[in-house]
């Protein structure tokens, strides 16, 4: 089980799913984990972000609605 210093999971961006918030400022991304590769879950990431990214999760179970 990877794991950043700071106690974080390690997840890997696989697509860019669109924008949201009310200005457009979040990005709703797909995430695989780097030590699960199977299990992907989707969450919003504010900030630049493009495919390929790897972010580190502080928690793993919430998971973003999805964009209507």
């Amino acid at each position: 089980q990877q794991m950043d210093s700071s106690g974080g999971k390690l997840a890997r961006v696989t697509k860019v799913l669109g924008r949201t918030g009310s200005r457009g400022g979040i990005l709703q991304v797909r995430v695989e984990f780097i030590d699960d590769a199977s299990r992907s879950i989707i969450r919003n990431v504010k900030g630049p972000v493009k495919e390929g990214d790897v972010l580190v999760l502080m928690e793993t179970e919430r998971e973003a609605r999805r964009l209507r």
